[in-house]
């Protein structure tokens, strides 16, 4: 920590003994953090599931915590994320707890914090750049038609189903899509 910035732990930062084995995703991630300081993974929807991005990048080029949006339209979160990626660049990134009024696509946006437990199945090309997490990373949170996040009385069941509540603990997640797809692998003793 020469510089008094945390430490970062990627391939970028430190050599494994693997960079002439790097895969395509990895390749192309190094490219676009080269060129943006940051990346944005779109993860397509499924059959029962929602797609999903996530940043990779945010934390190696600015110290900032990567972002993650979840249910909505892919592209359309693509969009929100690099526009909160430039933000994070210019020393403005989100911060657990906040809440940014038209942050995503003219409306609020809450951010939250996720729980690392969630990182390998949520965001497996950011552990696989990384390589050791636990690093921040926030969700971001996108209301319903009338501003109301999930957890707030007045939403409805299925919109509090749309995007998984990835700041607690899977024991504590509710049932339902998400935490059938996302559900980390029991870890050994």
């Amino acid at each position: 920590m020469p510089d008094g910035r945390p430490e970062c732990h990627c391939v970028l930062d430190h050599d494994y003994g693997d960079r002439d084995r790097l895969d395509t995703f990895n390749l192309r991630t190094i490219v676009h953090i080269a060129q943006y300081g940051f990346s944005v993974v779109l993860v397509q929807p499924e059959e029962h599931t929602p797609g999903w991005v996530y940043s990779i990048g945010l934390w190696h080029s600015f110290r900032a915590p990567e972002l993650a949006m979840f249910g909505g339209d892919v592209y359309e979160m693509e969009e929100t994320l690099n526009t909160l990626g430039r933000r994070a660049a210019e020393g403005t990134a989100p911060r657990d707890g906040e809440i940014l009024p038209e942050a995503a696509r003219g409306h609020p946006a809450s951010f939250r914090t996720v729980e690392p437990v969630w990182y390998r199945t949520a965001f497996p090309g950011a552990v696989s750049f990384y390589r050791r997490p636990p690093l921040p990373y926030l969700q971001v949170v996108w209301p319903d038609g009338n501003d109301l996040f999930p957890w707030q009385p007045g939403t409805t069941l299925d919109f509090r189903r749309t995007q998984p509540w990835l700041w607690l603990a899977p024991r504590e997640h509710p049932e339902g899509p998400w935490a059938t797809r996302l559900r980390p692998a029991p870890q050994p003793p």
